[in-house]
């Protein structure tokens, strides 16, 4: 079954996590299927921003699927790794504006992954932004320390990583974890309306502003599709 879709919407792309019946947890399949919605966004002849959302009454995305990651050899945990760290950078560094539509709880890689966009909306009734991988035993790797640390307030992100500090969708907008708070049923239009504010701009140059932000990725990303 499909993890995600891809529809482009009066110019904007919109990626919708649609797994919803396992808190849209990644896997090696549902890298490989962002990295193909990646390619879709990158190769549009026209400009346009990408807007991840997802279909969960009240889950974003809650990381890396541990129970199937348990099920796999040191190969095949290797290859999820490498591809995991992947989309991050390719999604840090995509050729056009990105803006995370969190409707809900984000945690641990799905936290990493929000972080790798350049806007964040939060729902503001209900949902947690955490990074528990101190209380989980899964020490960050360069890559996603490096994801984690594109959120623009040191202390907070110091708090959340050294503790797994789960923040409510207030707590973030107060740290600047996130650019805006709505109620739900406002969440996905003002997200969008702001997906497409940033689509006016010129991507080439858009991109090329944002990205020199973020030489540290574009390295990491270097490395890995060597």
């Amino acid at each position: 079954m499909a993890a995600i879709s891809l529809e482009v919407r009066d110019g904007i792309h919109v990626m919708t996590l649609t797994n919803a019946i396992n808190d849209n947890a990644l896997t090696t399949s549902t890298m490989h299927e962002y990295l193909a919605a990646f390619d879709q966004v990158e190769h549009y002849q026209g400009e346009t921003a990408l807007m991840l959302t997802c279909e969960h009454e009240k889950t974003f995305c809650t990381g890396i699927n541990l129970g199937w990651l348990e099920t796999q050899n040191e190969r095949e945990k290797q290859e999820f790794l490498h591809l995991f760290e992947t989309v991050l950078c390719r999604l840090a560094l995509l050729n056009a504006p990105t803006v995370a539509c969190i409707n809900g709880n984000a945690y641990a890689g799905g936290a990493i992954m929000a972080s790798a966009t350049d806007f964040r909306l939060m729902r503001a009734d209900r949902g947690r932004f955490c990074f528990p991988e101190v209380n989980i035993r899964i020490p960050f790797t360069t890559v996603s320390n490096a994801i984690a640390h594109l959120l623009p307030n040191k202390q907070a992100l110091r708090t959340m990583m050294l503790t797994g500090a789960a923040y409510t969708g207030t707590e973030c907008f107060d740290n600047g974890i996130v650019d805006g708070l709505y109620d739900v049923d406002l969440l996905q239009t003002a997200s969008f309306e702001m997906a497409q504010k940033l689509a006016l701009k010129d991507r080439v140059t858009y991109a090329s502003i944002r990205n020199l932000m973020r030489s540290d990725i574009a390295t990491h990303l270097t490395h890995l599709t060597q």
